[in-house]
């Protein structure tokens, strides 16, 4: 693997580690890594852009909060946590991350990531197609029509829109109205099949929340508030989560 080396200046300190430690429970444990590298042995995220958790870690700690700030790695990491499983210090690393994307500029984040989380605060559907809830009804409404005429066995599909007091509220990623419509019906299929209660809601339907990712907290809590009332207003008792 190739490496470069990296100047530390005398007495620089880690202000940015230290902000996020105080964000952390029991500041992510990120004072107390034993350079094992056991956190990159097993993330598939090691070696791209020359770097692993061990590394962005002592990087923190050293104070390189400019190039913690200006590494793609950070976006590349899938936070699956595996670097905190393998840890015998429990580190959070991914919480380290997450707050090192949370700082970066809107116009430096990644764009694909970035425009979905703005598309998802458009409307109260929270698509990250920014699918409005017109379209998204008829959507639904056009495929389920063409299952029922063509389809046999499936005269009587349901996919019901906003039943109250359904026991399940199905969401559905935003991606398959707009690009696979017919993605959605297999789900249909064996919900009907076994005779589940169920509904997709006009607002909130959503699987996703992009701004989770972007760690747009504002845009995260909006999201999660408009997809909780959703389902609260329907009075559903399970969230159905297809994600």
């Amino acid at each position: 693997m190739s490496s470069h080396v990296i100047d530390v200046e005398p007495g620089r300190k880690s202000t940015f580690k230290d902000q996020v430690m105080a964000l952390l429970p029991e500041g992510g444990n990120l004072n107390m890594c034993l350079t094992c590298g056991l956190c990159s042995s097993g993330c598939p995220a090691t070696g791209l852009e020359d770097m692993d958790p061990r590394k962005f870690l002592r990087m923190a700690a050293l104070g390189l909060d400019d190039e913690l700030l200006s590494t793609p790695w950070a976006w590349m990491c899938s936070m699956c946590q595996r670097c905190i499983h393998a840890c015998p210090m429990k580190i959070d690393i991914p919480g380290l991350v997450a707050n090192v994307r949370r700082h970066w500029p809107k116009e430096n984040q990644p764009k694909g990531i970035r425009e979905s989380c703005e598309m998802a605060l458009k409307h109260d559907t929270c698509s990250a197609m920014g699918t409005n809830e017109e379209d998204w009804r008829f959507v639904v409404e056009d495929v389920l029509e063409e299952i029922r005429e063509t389809q046999e066995g499936f005269e009587k599909l349901q996919a019901p829109m906003d039943k109250k007091d359904a026991h399940f509220f199905l969401n559905q990623n935003s991606r398959e109205p707009v690009t696979e419509p017919d993605e959605m019906v297999p789900l249909w299929k064996i919900l009907h099949l076994v005779g589940a209660d169920w509904t997709y809601g006009s607002k909130g339907w959503a699987a996703e929340n992009y701004c989770l990712f972007c760690q747009d907290f504002e845009g995260w809590e909006k999201i999660t508030q408009v997809k909780a009332k959703a389902v609260d207003d329907l009075g559903c008792k399970v969230w159905l989560n297809t994600e």
